[in-house]
């Protein structure tokens, strides 16, 4: 069966279509058939005047349009959309959805931050690696990160946090947001098992890709702040051209390794994984579940 995700995010706008096949033994396999991203990059207006403009907002219905058009063409009969940070926080976020729905016939879900971290959690993958361990996701996107703390085959705990790449690149990250988010890691994750992150979200999964780490490799913590001090130390422009990077990449890898850093340091964790995963792949994994369910 064909299945499809709409994830609507401070940077860009995602469609992924898979193919869920159950195997011989009942085995459940995802196969992403595409992955679609439009640079929206809608926190810049809402992180900013707390509203999306006309320009962007014209932009996301077409996006939705099209993504309409190719879940239609790859004969998809069950989609779920959903939009995080940019839109929680803008004014007109309800009023833009709604015009979304009228226009295209997607029906689009704002959901809260904890929400976000349950569903990338989703994805169940800390259990399939080691039990020697506990797991701390961290997803990192423009608007917020979400933080979700696995151990010994159990949730421990889930929080979301407005410290995101935009907010960074916009200045508008208080110290006091920090400690917040350094006070949840310390409290939840003491006393437990040696922690290994999980990362998800575009930044991570480029800097994965310029490692040239083999796929199931973590990546050491060491490496992060060699990348950070690298990248950091180059202009935008320059950036883009040593790298091969797009502008609406290049600007946002920095303030998201800082995030992931930060959080690794605070976790006292040495390495993380890079299942490349995100949002998208865990609202499949629930759209499946409603369907398995006959909901």
């Amino acid at each position: 069966m064909k299945l499809a995700a709409i994830d609507i995010g401070s940077n860009a706008a995602r469609l992924l279509i898979t193919e869920v096949v159950t195997d011989e033994t009942g085995r459940d396999r995802f196969n992403k058939l595409n992955l679609i991203r439009v640079p929206l990059r809608l926190g810049f207006d809402v992180f900013e005047s707390q509203s999306i403009s006309k320009e962007k907002e014209s932009q996301i219905i077409n996006t939705i349009k099209a993504y309409r058009s190719l879940i239609d063409a790859y004969g998809v009969k069950h989609y779920k959309a959903c939009a995080t940070s940019a839109m929680r926080d803008a004014s007109n976020g309800p009023a833009i959805i709604r015009h979304i729905k009228e226009d295209t016939g997607i029906g689009i879900e704002i959901i809260s931050g904890d929400q976000e971290a349950a569903f990338i959690y989703e994805n169940h993958v800390a259990e399939n690696l080691d039990k020697d361990h506990s797991y701390l996701y961290i997803d990192v996107g423009g608007g917020s990160t979400e933080l979700t703390f696995f151990s010994d085959n159990r949730l421990v705990a889930k929080q979301s946090f407005n410290i995101g790449t935009i907010r960074l690149l916009k200045n508008q990250v208080a110290d006091k947001k920090w400690d917040e988010m350094k006070e949840f890691i310390r409290a939840k994750t003491k006393g437990f098992k040696e922690i290994t992150c999980i990362g998800s979200g575009g930044n991570i999964n480029k800097v994965f890709s310029m490692s040239k780490k083999k796929d199931g490799k973590p990546l050491p913590l060491e490496l992060l702040k060699d990348y950070y001090k690298e990248l950091s130390s180059f202009p935008l422009a320059e950036r883009m051209r040593l790298y091969s990077l797009r502008e609406d990449r290049a600007d946002v890898i920095v303030p998201a390794l800082s995030i992931y850093i930060n959080v690794m340091r605070w976790a006292d964790a040495k390495e993380i994984q890079v299942p490349k995963i995100g949002l998208a792949d865990g609202l499949i994994h629930i759209l499946w579940d409603q369907v398995k369910q006959g909901q």
